[in-house]
C-alpha cells in the first residue's frame, strides 16, 4: 500500500505533471476525441498525450469510451469521480487568470484561446 507525507501527494499522484490538469479542462468542457485534444494542446506529443489519457483512465478520473463503428470513434470524458476535481480545477483556473493578470499587463499577447477555462 502507498504511503503519502501529506494529502496532496495522493492529488499530485493522480494528476501531476505537464499535461494531465490541461486535459481534464479541456473535458470539463466537453467529451473529446484524441485528435481533437491534440489539436487544443498543440506542444504536446502524440505519445505524451497516449500515455496521459491512459494514466487518466487507470486512475478513473476518465472514461475512454469506444462508440462500434467504421472507423470506430474513440471518444474521452471525465467520469463521476474525474467531476469531482472540478472546483480544484476551477480554482487552478482562476488563480492562472489572476496570474497572467499580475504578470502581463495585456494578457491577450499571452493567451492564445482566451480565458474560456475559466467559465467553463
Amino acid at each position: 500500500m502507498k504511503k503519502y507525507n501529506i494529502p496532496v501527494e495522493a492529488s499530485l499522484e493522480v494528476i501531476g505533471g505537464k499535461w494531465k490538469v490541461v486535459i481534464l479542462c479541456h473535458l470539463i468542457k466537453q467529451e473529446l476525441r484524441t485528435g481533437e485534444l491534440k489539436r487544443l494542446m498543440p506542444k504536446i506529443t502524440q505519445k505524451m498525450l497516449t500515455q496521459q489519457l491512459r494514466e487518466l483512465e487507470e486512475d478513473g478520473v476518465i472514461d475512454r469510451i469506444v462508440h462500434q463503428q467504421v472507423p470506430p470513434k474513440v471518444v474521452y470524458k471525465l467520469t463521476d469521480y474525474g467531476w469531482s476535481l472540478k472546483p480544484a480545477l476551477d480554482m487552478l483556473c482562476a488563480w492562472g487568470e489572476q496570474h497572467i493578470e499580475k504578470t502581463h499587463p495585456n494578457k491577450e499577447e499571452v493567451l492564445v484561446h482566451g480565458s474560456e477555462l475559466q467559465q467553463a
